[in-house]
């Protein structure tokens, strides 16, 4: 399967030096770039790539705000992951709430960023277990965001799916969570289908997010 990417950056030379790199690889596909927020949101709307790179910091319209808006449209199969130059800073908290599925940094390898590229594509996390921990307890430092409504929400996972939640929020692989609940991998997986379903959620990593943001598991919590 060939993965439709937009590339999303201020800078014309990372344009161009990101297209070129992730150009070569022979299941992705750079179908437009874009020089800030704004047109990225037009070309995302318009083309409908299954993967923008985004830029976290661009003059006018930032990362944030089009990421925002990529991902606000339930039925755009478009998936965000973001870019940023400092490791662990406010706004990569602040792309992740917007609706980023995962993020990078901009000194990443090239292998490194289209392997992100294609996790990102297939809806998996792309943050570790240990990244989690240290991105929820930033979420705690920098102050909470707005809670989401979790009682009848919730309500509609059932027990089973609730304990796979919470353990996807701790940065716990299907294999992982297999492991744990003594079931087989195809069943976590069916699960995390489910919850995303039920809660309307893109992917793992938004998953994660909503699990802290709702108060279902707290920060310090441990699998």
């Amino acid at each position: 399967m060939t993965i439709r990417v937009l590339i999303a950056d201020d800078q014309a030379m990372v344009r161009e030096a990101l297209s070129v790199l992730l150009g070569a690889q022979p299941d992705l596909d750079v179908v437009a770039t874009a020089e800030d927020g704004a047109a990225a949101v037009a070309r995302a709307a318009e083309l409908r790539p299954d993967v923008v790179v985004m830029d976290i910091r661009m003059p006018g319209l930032d990362g944030i705000e089009a990421t925002r808006r990529i991902t606000a449209d339930p039925a755009s199969p478009t998936k965000v992951l973001a870019l940023t130059t400092f490791n662990l800073d406010e706004y990569v908290y602040e792309a992740l709430r917007a609706g980023a599925s995962g993020f990078l940094l901009k000194e990443a390898s090239g292998s490194r960023l289209a392997d992100g590229i294609r996790v990102v594509a297939r809806g998996d996390a792309l943050l570790s277990p240990e990244l989690t921990k240290r991105l929820i307890t930033e979420f705690a430092r920098i102050g909470p965001a707005a809670k989401r409504p979790t009682g009848v929400v919730v309500d509609r996972l059932t027990a089973r799916e609730t304990e796979v939640l919470v353990q996807v929020a701790q940065g716990l692989s299907n294999a992982e969570i297999a492991t744990a609940l003594t079931v087989a991998e195809e069943t976590v997986k069916t699960h995390v289908g489910r919850i995303l379903h039920k809660l309307a959620l893109r992917d793992r990593t938004q998953a994660a997010v909503f699990a802290y943001e709702s108060g279902l598991v707290t920060p310090g919590a441990t699998a």
